[in-house]
């Protein structure tokens, strides 16, 4: 099997009383392919933007 190129672990991040991201967890393996899915306000925009380094997480860790 091969190694994760993404390993997200545990990432949190809240807006005052607002939980965006709470302990989002996966890994990303080289030949995969993912979808972020989900209604109106339920955080891909805060994950994506974590992932890509705009917004840093209150905790948790991503390894790319």
């Amino acid at each position: 099997m091969a190694s994760a190129i993404l390993e997200v672990r545990d990432l949190r991040k809240s807006f005052g009383a607002l939980a965006a991201t709470d302990g989002a967890r996966f890994e990303l393996r080289e030949g995969e392919t993912h979808a972020i899915i989900g209604p109106t306000d339920a955080g891909k925009t805060t994950l994506t933007s974590q992932l890509a380094g705009n917004v840093r997480p209150e905790s948790g860790s991503i390894r790319l």
